[in-house]
């Protein structure tokens, strides 16, 4: 073996660590997540009610989540969220909210240049660099099937 100290390692991390309940992280993730998009629902449901637009609706929908997950992110909220439910935060925009606030939090400190706007997007710079990439490739494919090939 190349590295055996890894093999070591490993067994170590397995004897130490529990393992995870995954039907209840399962679960968990699946209704915090789910009760998210409900209350984005509501919320889509609350701003026609009153007389709004749709085309505005669907502006302040995520507006408002985005804006009561760093809300929460900042009075620290969110992070006990985040730790009962798991991956069912970080799927909605909320947890692209969460991922963009805390570390700005983190680091304020250190003043407004280098420590917000240098780590502001620290954790959410590769999602947004990856998922462009992405689409861009989505969009090059879609265009090969639907033009090239013409298969849709």
């Amino acid at each position: 073996m190349l590295f055996p100290e890894n093999n070591v390692y490993d067994g170590y991390v397995k004897a130490v660590s529990p393992p995870s309940p995954k039907i209840k992280d399962f679960i968990n993730a699946f209704l915090v997540g789910g009760s998210i998009c409900l209350i984005g629902e509501l919320l889509l449901l609350f701003y026609d009610y009153i007389g709004i637009t749709e085309k505005i609706t669907k502006m302040l929908v995520p507006v408002t989540l985005i804006f009561a997950a760093a809300l929460l992110t900042g009075i620290g909220i969110f992070d006990k969220i985040a730790k009962h439910a798991g991956a069912g935060t970080l799927v909605p925009i909320t947890g692209f909210a969460n991922a963009v606030a805390a570390p700005a939090i983190e680091f304020k400190n250190e003043g407004f240049i280098l420590g917000v706007g240098a780590n502001v997007f620290k954790i959410a710079g590769p999602v947004i660099a990856y998922g462009t990439l992405s689409s861009a490739l989505y969009g090059v494919v879609y265009w090969v099937v639907k033009t090239v090939l013409k298969w849709a």
